[in-house]
């Protein structure tokens, strides 16, 4: 089927939420494009939960596009989050763990290398350029630079929630009730 849009090549994306009606991921946010969506809905590997306003055609057929699906098969979450530099700031909440700092961002191996440290979840910490320079290949009690929180291999459950701190630029309004829905309130 070739579909026709009036959409911008990458707009009209979809909320992908799991059976359960949690979204897949939170950062980033499972998000699918129209026609990814349009797919899975032909080959009935999703159901439609709300909808754009805005349609597609074929010459034998129309439809709104989702804008919000859920997936007719529960995807299990319960795997260890890889180790990636994307994931390790996450865990460090996009911020230096020495001061805090949200700018020229990189990483720091807590035990220097030089000073038999391996690159682990359990020695890799976000790190500003000026603390990683000031830091350099000594040990963290030498210069009394400590982490705020002693690095950890997080679960995806933990990453999870560090990314629903940090919501995307584009939320439409179809998306929000199953974004929040899960957030513990406060009295």
């Amino acid at each position: 089927m070739a579909a026709i849009s009036t959409a911008p090549p990458n707009g009209w994306p979809a909320l992908v939420l799991n059976a359960d009606y949690r979204p897949l991921s939170y950062y980033p946010l499972s998000v699918w494009p129209w026609q990814d969506v349009v797919k899975a809905v032909f080959l009935e590997r999703v159901d439609v939960v709300a909808e754009y306003d805005h349609v597609v055609r074929s010459p034998s057929f129309e439809m709104k596009l989702p804008s919000v699906i859920c997936l007719r098969e529960f995807i299990r979450q319960d795997r260890s989050p890889a180790f990636t530099r994307f994931n390790v700031f996450l865990r460090d909440g996009f911020s230096c763990v020495y001061c805090g700092s949200e700018d020229d961002l990189t990483f720091d191996h807590v035990i220097p290398r030089s000073r038999g440290g391996i690159t682990s979840w359990q020695n890799i910490v976000t790190a500003c350029s000026p603390c990683n320079l000031k830091k350099g290949g000594r040990m963290p009690d030498a210069i009394d630079m400590q982490p705020r929180h002693r690095p950890d291999q997080p679960s995806n459950h933990q990453l999870q929630q560090m990314g629903r701190k940090f919501p995307p630029h584009h939320l439409h309004d179809t998306w929000m009730d199953y974004l929040y829905w899960d957030v513990e309130l406060e009295a």
